[in-house]
């Protein structure tokens, strides 16, 4: 193999690559990226087992040939090489051989016998898609999804098919659960009955490897495809077999009678559970909120950190008088939102709390109330 590229068209993609490779692995094909150049191209490919990327880039073909190389090593080489041309070529002593100017470099690899075939993306039915829209789907909805691949599908993303091409896509990990529906029928065509599970564990490579531009999507019965527009990458991602809970269940508490709506204004109550923050420790680490006529009282103490109280104007209407959150999610979840003020739609002191706002019509995140605790501290006073 000998071939030249430009640093500038194959460093991003390398990167990329890097991403995906396992840290630690024992399997010489896992730590390795491949190159194989063909037909005025460069492919560069990486994979964990799982995951598949797939990049083409141009390159001057003098050579054909496919080799692996170390992975971290070769591509932290590249980074820290100047712009411009460089020449790679297979050496002797089963080496690879980068040479730019005046500098030379030998990086051990391996052979095309370790090499295993990627997939290809499907041609047929490709669907086109907002990068921009799911990366915005996946920074509302990654943050509710359970982190303990243990738990199966509750550390899985749903994406499912609704009727008139609505598409849910949603998460959930026992304490809180986050929804974003749209309409795409095309795709929604494309999703299977039951939708399709992707773990946790793989979407952070997805939004690495996402822009702003559009992008062709595919399905199969066991992988989800992405490909850029102008098809020069690939990302391949398996989907799960695990079976997501129903979730239409705890949705549908919001809209029965016995909801009791609680309206603020989101900056002013993110603004003071930052502050009560302060206050809360690893034992008490929630937010009491009584609701009142036209206000709403926050309150939080920990011990030996002292209490805090602030009042904000509120909007309610409903008989539950006291509710407590845990104040850390809740003001995650309040970050999601860009709406002025947010609806509180309560069930009960420890039924799920439903969470929407006016410009964030379709986005709904349910959280769970903490069982209010009458814990009270002493100070060496009053021993």
């Amino acid at each position: 193999m000998k071939i030249s590229v430009t640093k500038e068209q194959i460093i991003e993609g390398l990167v990329k690559a890097a991403a995906i490779i396992p840290q630690k692995s024992g399997a010489q094909y896992l730590r390795s990226i491949w190159l194989k150049a063909e037909n005025s191209s460069l492919f560069v490919m990486a994979t964990d087992a799982n995951i598949e990327l797939t990049g083409c880039y141009p390159a001057q073909v003098f050579e054909p040939g496919l080799v692996g190389v170390q992975g971290r090593a070769f591509v932290d080489l590249v980074r820290q090489l100047p712009s411009g041309d460089i020449t790679l070529r297979l050496g002797e002593g089963n080496s690879l051989q980068l040479e730019q100017g005046r500098r030379v470099y030998k990086l051990p690899v391996s052979g095309a016998e370790w090499f295993q075939p990627f997939s290809s993306f499907p041609e047929g039915d490709a669907v086109i898609w907002s990068g921009d829209f799911l990366q915005d789907i996946l920074e509302k909805v990654t943050f509710c999804i359970g982190d303990d691949d243990s738990m199966e599908a509750i550390a899985c993303l749903c994406m499912k098919p609704r009727e008139n091409g609505r598409i849910d896509v949603c998460g959930l990990n026992g304490h809180q659960f986050a929804l974003v529906s749209f309409t795409h029928d095309e795709l929604a065509g494309r999703l299977p009955e039951d939708g399709i599970l992707i773990q946790k564990k793989y979407l952070q490579n997805m939004k690495k490897w996402l822009g702003t531009d559009e992008i062709e999507l595919n399905i199969t019965e066991k992988r989800l495809y992405l490909r850029s527009m102008d098809k020069t990458e690939t990302l391949a991602l398996p989907l799960s077999g695990h079976k997501f809970p129903d979730y239409t269940v705890f949705m549908n508490r919001l809209s029965e009678d016995g909801v009791h709506p609680l309206t603020v204004d989101r900056r002013e109550l993110s603004e003071s559970l930052g502050r009560l923050c302060i206050f809360n420790t690893e034992s008490e680490p929630a937010t009491d909120m009584e609701m009142g006529s036209g206000e709403v009282l926050l309150s939080a103490k920990g011990k030996d950190v002292g209490s805090a109280n602030e009042n904000l104007e509120a909007s309610y209407a409903g008989d539950i008088g006291r509710i407590t959150f845990p104040t850390r999610n809740l003001l995650e979840i309040l970050g999601h939102y860009a709406s002025e003020k947010i609806d509180m739609m309560l069930t009960g002191v420890e039924g799920p709390c439903g969470i929407r706002g006016a410009e964030d019509p379709d986005y709904t995140v349910i959280i769970m109330p903490m069982k209010i605790s009458s814990t009270i501290y002493y100070t060496e006073e009053d021993v």
